[in-house]
């Protein structure tokens, strides 16, 4: 945000910003008493798949890099399981899963193409 690098150029940084995004407004949806489990764990895998992007591509070696990749992604992975619950329970109600779900699968592509 107030650095001006390289980790923010590349299209998943800005994919998997949108993505985090969504998921911050879809755990707002989420019923009061999830406040302090699937919506808490939804954020912090969706800010780590963000926060790794970023980390990763301040590493110098390829290696390196792909491991921070590695770890985004094994954290859609988790939110992808986390919905699958919320669909269960009917939390998608009054919230465009189809959208939610566009936007995790450009981000695990453009990811798994990274690595």
């Amino acid at each position: 945000m107030f650095l001006q690098l390289n980790h923010q150029k590349p299209e998943v940084y800005k994919a998997s910003r949108e993505f985090v995004l969504e998921c911050y407004r879809f755990s707002k949806t989420l019923p009061d008493d999830e406040k302090f489990g699937m919506s808490s764990q939804i954020r912090r895998a969706a800010l780590s798949v963000h926060l790794n992007i970023a980390e990763g591509a301040s590493r110098k070696s390829a290696a390196e890099r792909k491991r921070y990749y590695e770890i985004a992604r094994g954290s859609i992975v988790e939110i992808d399981g986390a919905l699958d619950i919320a669909d269960g329970l009917s939390y998608f109600k009054n919230y465009n899963r189809e959208l939610f779900g566009e936007k995790m699968i450009q981000t695990f592509k453009l990811l798994s193409g990274m690595i």
